[in-house]
């Protein structure tokens, strides 16, 4: 959805953005394409692939922050005038065995975003315990069969046979969930839970999505694509939390909380897209406006 995300910016030439998760520079592409000289566009991304392809731009109005998009908070407050956040792994992390994303190639257990620090999925699976790989593939995942597949991995891990690889894990959790929806593959759960805790995924967009109502200037847009219910979830919930009147039900005939954001509604990939990028299929796309700040907290 790169056209209808920088479309929701409303971008204005001379003023400051934010692409908090540059990938491989789509979305930050366009907005540059809009932007005067005087404009200017922030850039995170944890993954060094992703900065190197930023800083090969030589893009003198692009500031590149190798950072996940949690540091958001870094930035001044009421700076931005629009902060766009694509959400999930990209293309190329996906496509690319070494990174150990996927089950469709084989490759190190590995799904760090950020490969310079932190724990591979690999190695916390070979000190976590069978209730934490559980949790986390129950919690992230919403995988029904999380407590057989956690003991699957530790009765393998204490064989002496931990699967250090992509197709290894994926043969052995489609071991344990025997039915699954069709054309999913078993481990896709999995994997994804796997994927979203190692990377802190949902605990940097809490703390990110808290930080756009402090950068985002008054009528500043904030453009969300999420790709699974975990996350649109998340900002389907912050967005209605701020764009609704809360009442204090301790105090009755007390003044209503202000309103922070506008929610300005949400679109879903055109059938001519998804044909396109199957991938696109599950994308939601969410916008919301920074209120003025008379009408804000």
């Amino acid at each position: 959805m790169l056209k209808e995300a920088v479309e929701a910016l409303d971008v204005q030439a001379e003023a400051t953005y934010v692409d908090t998760t540059f990938g491989r520079g789509g979305h930050a592409k366009r907005i540059l394409e809009k932007l005067s000289p005087a404009g200017q566009l922030i850039v995170f991304d944890k993954d060094p692939q992703a900065i190197a392809v930023a800083q090969a731009m030589s893009e003198p109005r692009m500031q590149i922050r190798h950072q996940g998009f949690e540091a958001l908070n870094q930035l001044p407050h009421h700076s931005v005038a629009g902060v766009l956040m694509d959400l999930g792994v990209s293309s190329p992390q996906i496509d690319n065995p070494e990174r150990g994303f996927s089950f469709r190639q084989d490759g190190p257990l590995d799904m760090r975003m950020d490969t310079s620090r932190g724990q591979s999925v690999h190695e916390w699976l070979g000190v976590a315990s069978t209730d934490q790989i559980a949790q986390v593939i129950r919690d992230y995942g919403e995988e029904r069969f999380a407590n057989g597949i956690a003991k699957a991995i530790v009765a393998q891990r204490d064989a002496g046979q931990l699967p250090s690889t992509t197709l290894a894990m994926a043969e052995l959790v489609a071991s344990v969930v025997k039915t699954r929806e069709a054309g999913q593959n078993p481990a896709t759960r999995t994997f994804q839970a796997f994927r979203i805790f190692i990377n802190r995924e949902l605990e940097e967009l809490a703390q990110a999505l808290d930080a756009s109502l402090q950068v985002l200037q008054p009528r500043g847009r904030l453009v969300v694509i999420s790709f699974h219910s975990l996350e649109d979830r998340m900002v389907k919930q912050f967005i209605a939390k701020n764009a609704k009147e809360v009442y204090d039900r301790r105090a009755p005939f007390a003044s209503p909380a202000k309103l922070a954001l506008r929610d300005l509604g949400r679109q879903r990939p055109s059938a001519e897209e998804v044909s396109a990028n199957p991938r696109s299929r599950s994308a939601i796309l969410r916008v919301a406006e920074r209120l003025p700040m008379q009408e804000a907290p």
